[in-house]
């Protein structure tokens, strides 16, 4: 466990008193607010706070936002109040620790609307103060390095969230330590199977890497020294999950890997950058097509630096990267710790022309209320490296990788974008789904009726343009959907005698709307073009009821079926749609929802409602309009549900064999499958299986990983798949 006084020594070195006094003072509360309290791990839960700090101390950050490492868990969950801490410690202080806080009061519809509330709440809480983030992320960086202690599925949505936020938002900010280490931490709770393969293969060639690296840092280094640059060098191996994603992306095994190990060297001045650069190429043969200028075009997070790739001794390809004192400083402990521990107080990214991303993102994230697709915007805009293409005037406009003019446009100005009509590139008429390099010189063509177009959804590749375009066509689809319920619901009063437009005058169904939980009548006519409620539910509102339907029925006199609730389903093994009655479901083959997984549900016209776990990547495509809450009801232990899992193991005699007799030992069939196998001595193996529930897959699972030379087992999602027939209907 950390101790304080190792905080309180890192703070000195580079603050003054008054701020090592500030972190001693915010200690003693925190170990009095958390008196008694203790982690999952057992340790006094004064260990994580402190854990905190000490990253921020690390980090070079002011004693105001270490201080609110240590105080920032004590109002979510001790007595303390943000007033408290207001009055105790300072508004910089205070307005940290409550960025940070969660959202722990406000109820929520679903864990990933919090998620995203959350999140929500941070960005903006960044954009007044960019230490809310940093505390955020070295608060994260202890919860992944003590997430065992916690239940499997809990460490999978944590370690998810984790690398689909985090560890982008680390690296916008330039910590590139912290983002490696919650992209490895990440990757084993993800994916550990694949995590063990990785380590267990770095492990067993440890001594010859180290051997390796030690023959090329001394070949380097007196290079250098002879031609008088001064320099450090150093060398690793890389981290685990980029050595994972880059054997992934070129489809290689571990033993056909190259350029797993990187080398540094760190000079004086910029002019000894481009010196060591000539130096490292007249040494060893430079590989095509891999050298990277990020000085002269510096990354989004301001990370400077010349990478090259080269043949070296033992005919190895191994990257090389060369920066000055400062860059190297940058690069590990990012641009923001540098200007902040600087500079002091508080640093909003409005001022900041490095943070214009963070910006931007506000932008998008205020147009977009549903949270499921504020998530899906911000993991989209997120992930992507950047590449840097011109106007024809010569200004550089930064992009996601594989971008396109679409996203070129909205980056100019969003009216640019939604009068998109054409495009020139290096002055060639490209069509506008062209993937855009850097260094290519971009023109957009505009037309004064031009409208965005759905079939941009399908290419785009920024948050921005995505947003824009589904704001868009939403509006459109909007007045659309009101257009086609009125007149299906005209068309259907008129059968049964109803006059509508009189209903609408009287206010009589403004008042049906609002029984209904609708926000008023065109929102009920949209509800019902979108299929989401039927005219005939409206028209039994508005029609008088028959008399003996009117007389109450003695409770004694009802029958089973009179007491049943008209909102119940009309089966036990069924899925409830929030709002709707008496409405055909359907399952997805995509992504096979079994009971116990989170679902959502998607409204087609005449097709009813299909269901769709909820992280299933074929919502992305989706308009999130149509998207209903739904959630199962009722036990479906007796009925069995498809789902299929992908098996990575070694090609040895009797593997099918066992791997079928567990299935069987599970109570699982296996409906149909397919096998593979690869010239490395892996085999894939994908099956359908039946299962009751999310527990018996996952129960079974577990059983598949514990057989011997089993290397990988997971859930497979897949895209594009039809969908099931409809089997039953829900009630609301």
């Amino acid at each position: 466990m950390i101790r304080i006084q190792d905080v309180l020594d890192k703070v000195e070195r580079y603050q003054k008193p008054e701020d090592v006094e500030l972190v001693r003072k915010a200690y003693v509360y925190a170990a009095a607010a958390h008196a008694g309290q203790v982690r999952l791990s057992g340790e006094p839960y004064l260990s994580h706070p402190l854990a905190v700090a000490d990253t921020l101390a690390d980090m070079r950050l002011d004693g105001a936002t270490v201080a609110a490492g240590l105080l920032h868990d004590t109002v979510e969950d001790t007595k303390a109040t943000i007033e408290e801490i207001d009055e105790s410690f300072g508004e910089d202080v205070a307005d940290i620790v409550d960025g940070v806080t969660k959202i722990s009061l406000l109820a929520f519809d679903s864990k990933e609307a919090q998620q995203a509330e959350n999140i929500r709440k941070m960005l903006l809480a960044m954009n007044e103060d960019m230490r809310v983030l940093f505390v955020k992320l070295a608060d994260r960086l202890h919860n992944m390095r003590t997430l065992e202690f916690m239940k499997p599925e809990k460490q999978r949505r944590i370690a998810r969230e984790t690398m689909d936020i985090y560890a982008p938002l680390s690296n916008r900010l330039g910590l590139h330590r912290i983002k490696l280490a919650l992209e490895d931490l990440s990757f084993r709770y993800t994916s550990p199977d694949a995590y063990d393969h990785v380590a267990e293969w770095i492990e067993r060639h440890k001594a010859d890497d180290a051997e390796y690296i030690d023959t090329v840092i001394s070949s380097l280094q007196e290079t250098l020294d002879k031609n008088g640059i001064n320099s450090r060098v150093k060398g690793r191996i890389k981290h685990i999950y980029s050595i994972y994603r880059k054997m992934t992306s070129l489809n290689i095994s571990l033993d056909e890997m190259h350029d797993i190990i990187a080398f540094r060297a760190i000079v004086d001045d910029l002019k000894d950058c481009y010196a060591a650069l000539g130096l490292v190429h007249a040494t060893w043969k430079p590989v095509p097509g891999r050298f990277k200028d990020y000085i002269s075009m510096p990354k989004r997070n301001m990370y400077q630096s010349l990478h090259t790739t080269v043949i070296g001794p033992k005919g190895e390809r191994m990257e090389v990267q060369i920066r000055t004192e400062e860059m190297d400083r940058l690069a590990e402990h990012g641009l923001a710790s540098h200007w902040l521990y600087k500079e002091g107080g508080r640093v909003r990214a409005k001022d900041v022309r490095q943070f214009t991303w963070l910006r931007e993102m506000l932008d998008w994230t205020k147009m977009e209320s549903d949270s499921r697709e504020f998530l899906r915007s911000l993991r989209f805009d997120l992930f992507k490296d950047e590449i840097y293409v011109f106007t024809p005037r010569g200004a550089v406009k930064e992009l996601p990788e594989n971008a396109t003019p679409v996203d070129f446009a909205y980056q100019i100005h969003t009216e640019v974008g939604d009068r998109c009509a054409g495009s020139k590139i290096n002055g060639k008429l490209m069509p506008l789904s062209s993937i855009l390099k850097s260094g290519d010189t971009v023109e957009i063509i505009t037309a004064p009726n031009r409208r965005p177009s759905r079939d941009w959804l399908k290419f785009v590749k920024t948050a921005k343009a995505r947003t824009r375009v589904q704001y868009f066509i939403r509006t459109e689809e909007r007045e659309r959907s009101i257009s086609l319920g009125r007149e299906m619901l005209e068309k259907q009063g008129r059968r049964a005698g109803v006059n509508i437009q009189k209903h609408v005058k009287d206010g009589s169904l403004l008042l049906v709307a609002q029984e209904l939980k609708f926000a008023g009548v065109e929102e009920l006519m949209s509800a019902v073009g979108y299929a989401r409620i039927t005219p005939r539910k409206i028209l039994g509102f508005l029609l008088p009821k028959p008399a003996e339907e009117a007389a109450p029925v003695p409770e004694a006199e009802q029958t089973p079926a009179s007491r049943t609730p008209a909102s119940k389903p009309a089966t036990a093994d069924s899925v409830v749609v929030k709002g709707v009655d008496d409405i055909l479901i359907r399952f997805a083959n995509c992504c096979n929802p079994v009971p116990g997984d989170p679902i959502i549900g998607y409204t087609s016209r005449g097709r009813g409602v299909t269901v769709h776990t909820a992280d299933c990547p074929t919502i992305n495509q989706m308009e999130p309009e149509r998207l209903l809450p739904v959630h199962w009801e009722g036990s479906q232990e007796d009925i069995p549900f498809p789902a299929r899992i992908h098996i990575l193991c070694r090609n040895t005699r009797g593997m099918l064999a066992r791997i079928a007799a567990t299935l069987d030992a599970g109570g699982v069939n296996i409906d149909s499958g397919s096998i593979r196998s690869h010239v490395d001595g892996r085999t894939e193996m994908e099956l359908l299986i039946e299962v009751s529930n999310l527990v018996q897959l996952i129960f079974v699972q577990d059983k598949l990983r514990k057989i011997d030379k089993v290397l990988e087992v997971s859930r497979m999602v897949v895209p594009g798949v039809s969908e099931a027939a409809g089997r039953f209907h829900a009630g609301r």
